[in-house]
């Protein structure tokens, strides 16, 4: 099964959980630290070099503050969002938690997490950009604080470009016939052996994006689906041109690499040379691919794409859990992990490119050329990004598995992109509704 099906059922399986039960608890306005000894748990996903990253700063931490033990708790990205569920429930939710767009509105409107306005007098957001600090909002209050903000890009294996003779052309301005036509080039240049791109299509980042493109949103600002059905049809449309003209690998092809690893994805092995990916992803897709140099570019656009279209998607957060004994103690760790650039130091962009600019500041220089030029392409976008568009809505934490069942539909010709946009709409706001 793939990750993003785990997920799927693991959204699901929280929403339920949560429903059928009270998590939240009566808040406690400005708490104090204690003197004593404490202990209070953190809880994230990740791979092993997160992990020791993340056991290097709670080190640390504890250090500056010996009388509070942090307890680790992590996951990979399934069983992480299984658990959480399961101990939400319980009432014994993590004291501190890592957490993602998909499930923030989910969580926090059932009463989960702890509003970080009643720990304001330890917690301190004020360094972060508002446009960042807006994506832990859900209806008006701050619930959770992001470790970091990108904009969608265009990821291009600048090897492979050179290695068949194929030119770019302005990547500042060019336009999405531009951008197929030299998709296609690159496809016939290397005599079918590598495809000019991975196409959009199953990911609410690319969707989002492309909807702002022409002049819509996913969700409103009351959390209902605010996208048109007919604009939905026309970025899957987007996906079938590519692949008729040759510019992307056939619909079997991409549907092999659907769920796998990031080192196993096509832009990684050589298979195309561009695709579309979060810009807080570059070195880790430089990383994963040390033979092929990277370069990130903006969206193709048209005459008359508005100004604005992209906008900081969060790369993850920080919140803390309602029930939590110790709120102070919780806060003053979310503090720490957000304000101490000691941290940015130990983290690197492993959590994304940092919405602190004093951690940017300070992660500069440690990074390579890679982590430099992905900090730079985010301070450039930062100038031309949007209001912060509404968060993925409670009952809707199942649109990226719903999008990749559809998208695959499409792709094998078993439905029209029409009729996938009216039945996607349909079930995703059905679920929305529910959970109401």
């Amino acid at each position: 099964m793939s990750r993003t099906a785990r997920a799927g059922i693991a959204a699901a399986t929280a929403g339920l959980t949560l429903a059928a039960c009270g998590v939240g608890a009566d808040p406690v306005y400005h708490p104090e630290l204690s003197d004593g000894e404490v202990t209070i748990t953190m809880n994230w996903w990740g791979a092993d070099a997160r992990t020791q990253m993340t056991l290097e700063a709670i080190e640390l931490f504890e250090r500056e503050h010996p009388n509070i033990n942090v307890e680790p708790q992590y996951a990979d990205w399934a069983g992480y969002w299984d658990r959480l569920a399961t101990t939400t429930a319980a009432g014994d939710m993590p004291d501190v938690i890592q957490f993602d767009q998909l499930y923030l509105a989910s969580y926090a409107e059932r009463g989960a997490l702890l509003d970080l306005s009643t720990v304001d007098n330890i917690l301190d957001v004020s360094a972060l950009p508002d446009k960042a600090l807006d994506t832990g909002r859900v209806n008006g209050d701050l619930y959770a604080v992001p470790t970091g903000a990108t904009t969608n890009a265009i990821l291009i294996n600048t090897t492979l470009f050179e290695r068949y003779g194929v030119e770019l052309p302005d990547t500042t301005s060019w336009t999405w016939e531009e951008f197929e036509q030299v998709a296609v080039e690159l496809t016939e240049a290397s005599g079918g052996e590598v495809y000019g791109l991975s196409p959009l299509g199953g990911d609410s980042f690319s969707l989002t994006v492309w909807a702002r493109q022409h002049g819509g949103e996913l969700f409103d600002a009351s959390g209902e689906l605010a996208l048109d059905p007919e604009l939905l049809a026309s970025y899957w449309q987007r996906e079938l041109d590519f692949i008729d003209s040759g510019a992307s690998p056939s619909a079997g092809r991409l549907s092999e690499v659907q769920g796998l690893p990031l080192d196993q994805t096509h832009v990684v092995t050589g298979v195309t040379a561009m695709s579309f990916i979060p810009a807080g992803q570059f070195l880790a897709y430089q990383s994963a691919a040390p033979d092929f140099d990277y370069a990130l570019a903006e969206w193709p656009r048209d005459e008359g794409t508005p100004e604005g279209f992209q906008y900081l998607k969060p790369s993850m957060y920080w919140a803390g859990a309602s029930t939590s004994e110790h709120p102070a103690e919780a806060a003053l760790l979310i503090d720490f992990l957000t304000n101490d650039t000691r941290v940015a130091e130990i983290f690197g962009l492993d959590r994304g490119e940092p919405a602190n600019p004093a951690f940017q500041e300070a992660l500069l220089p440690h990074l390579d050329e890679a982590g430099r030029e992905s900090l730079e392409f985010t301070e450039t976008m930062a100038g031309k990004v949007g209001d912060t568009p509404p968060i993925t809505p409670n009952g809707a934490s199942n649109v990226e598995l719903l999008l990749v069942r559809y998208n695959q539909q499409v792709l094998f010709g078993e439905t029209s992109p029409e009729e996938a946009a009216e039945a996607f709409l349909s079930e995703l706001g059905d679920s929305i509704n529910a959970a109401g």
